[in-house]
């Protein structure tokens, strides 16, 4: 296994790799709406900039260990006020990939997230 921190990545909320390579695979740890570049900042409003924020940095992960959200096979969307923000999280998400080629996905709602967040997305990808 490898076990990946990306130096450009978002800081840790919790200790964890910001990925970790087995097989192929690569098990991307759920990302939350941070700046990399101003952890403490406050997060942007609402979960249309949340998740777009997620992205990016989900996006920093995978560049720094040489992949793209096309290497994505599978993501887990974890969302604070699922009825409420289900059908905005729907119609952005297809933005993030090439048509036709959207990962498998679960979404779920949970009572709470770390920094008070909106959404969480962790993914699976395989190497080429």
């Amino acid at each position: 296994m490898i076990h990946h921190l990306v130096s450009t990545g978002p800081q840790p909320v919790a200790p964890f790799s910001h990925a970790v390579e087995a097989d192929g695979f690569v098990f991307v740890t759920g990302q939350m709406p941070t700046d990399p570049a101003a952890p403490d900042a406050p997060l942007p409003d609402g979960i249309a900039a949340q998740t777009r924020r997620v992205i990016d940095n989900l996006r920093i992960v995978l560049g720094g260990i040489g992949l793209g959200l096309e290497h994505v096979t599978m993501a887990r969307i974890y969302l604070t006020q699922f009825e409420r923000d289900y059908a905005a999280l729907n119609a952005l998400w297809p933005d993030f990939f090439a048509p036709g080629k959207l990962p498998a996905r679960t979404t779920v709602g949970v009572t709470a997230l770390a920094v008070g967040a909106l959404v969480e997305i962790d993914l699976v990808a395989r190497r080429p």
